[in-house]
């Protein structure tokens, strides 16, 4: 492993990371599903996600706009529905709420589908949507967030990286586990471009005046500035790849996340005071969970996915190429990696893990 690493064992870090939101008035068990999450994403390979991000939260705790101890309320409800006010908790909490409330519900009523307003970012979409796995059910895991994407033939940020998740079961094989984001990449890939100096691939982000650009700070200071340009969806520049498509699936995540909510969507979401004081972000997620039973017997689907995805690893392969992938696959055998040989973080992401338990006075023995 490179000296830019520091290996690290998932049980300390997650431990690590809950005595730091402990700190911070978070109550032990939403302070452990937060990290759970964190740490979840640096095991299954999403390092953008991982334990980079706790500074957000810390920050976000401090300056008031995260809730350590939120009110969350459900605001209307049905048999298969909901609709919960967050009450501006750490994303993780009230979207580990709201896909419980739908895997209740599904358990019940054969589906259930919860919308969830008043949050904020809530990590990797397939931490939640993995939650359903644990009772045979389809799950899906939606959110909208800040916004750094441009609109196909557009050069100002209006759309979040949003992502979906949708995890089946299957019954020998490993689930489908869909995480992917509606944008080319995420904030946070690029984060991980511009710490490592690395450039990055023509057709993921644009200039300020629309034009593909492969410099990550320039593109990270200009989302930060509003100066123009940002990521592009899914599909890259114009409409030759598709990237209308992908602009059209970010924009249904924000429908679903924000506008089904009645929270915050596109540049409404992380408003600001006149004086430029960061106010709730206003985030919104969407869960849902089935139950496959209601359609037909569990084992015989099961059996059918595996036939599936069977079929699909099996068939003929690419020149040069030796390996299918299903959804999912890859994250799951990076994650049973780590979890046997530690997880390797990037130095600046070490050296700030410790800057933060010196700023808030937690032992740091990682």
């Amino acid at each position: 492993m490179s000296a830019e690493f520091k290996i690290v064992w998932t049980e300390p870090l997650t431990s690590f990371c809950q005595k730091v939101f402990e700190k911070m008035g978070v109550p032990s068990h939403d302070a452990f599903i937060t990290s759970e999450v964190l740490v979840m994403a640096d095991l299954r390979g999403i390092e953008s996600h991982g334990v980079a991000r706790l500074r957000r939260y810390y920050t976000g705790l401090k300056n008031g706009v995260m809730v350590p101890r939120p009110e969350m309320k459900v605001v209307r409800e049905t048999p298969i529905t909901a609709l919960l006010d967050g009450g501006a908790a750490l994303g993780q909490v009230a979207g580990h709420k709201g896909m419980q409330m739908a895997i209740e519900k599904a358990l019940k009523s054969g589906i259930g589908i919860v919308s969830v307003g008043n949050s904020n970012h809530y990590g990797i979409a397939g931490y939640y949507s993995l939650m359903a796995l644990k009772h045979d059910l389809i799950g899906i895991s939606l959110t909208n967030s800040d916004v750094y994407v441009v609109p196909t033939f557009g050069r100002e940020v209006l759309l979040g990286t949003n992502p979906i998740s949708v995890t089946i079961p299957a019954l020998k094989e490993r689930p489908y586990v869909l995480d992917m984001s509606t944008a080319v990449a995420t904030l946070g890939k690029l984060e991980v471009y511009n710490r490592m100096g690395k450039k990055l691939p023509l057709g993921w982000a644009t200039d300020e005046k629309g034009q593909s650009c492969d410099d990550p700070g320039r593109v990270l200071s200009n989302i930060r500035s509003k100066a123009g340009g940002g990521i592009l969806p899914l599909g890259g520049e114009g409409e030759e790849f598709g990237g209308h498509k992908g602009y059209g699936l970010d924009l249904l995540v924000d429908i679903l996340s924000g506008v089904l909510s009645g929270s915050g969507n596109t540049n409404l979401l992380y408003p600001k005071t006149p004086d430029g004081k960061p106010l709730p972000s206003l985030v919104g997620h969407f869960f849902a969970a089935l139950r496959v039973d209601f359609f037909r017997p569990l084992e015989e689907f099961k059996r059918d996915m595996d036939d599936l995805i069977r079929r699909l690893k099996n068939s003929a392969k690419a020149e040069g190429q030796e390996r299918i992938y299903i959804h999912g696959e890859k994250e799951f055998e990076l994650e049973e990696k780590y979890r046997r040989e530690g997880i390797p973080l990037y130095f600046k992401v070490y050296e700030d893990l410790k800057a933060i338990a010196d700023g808030v006075g937690v032992p740091f023995s990682l």
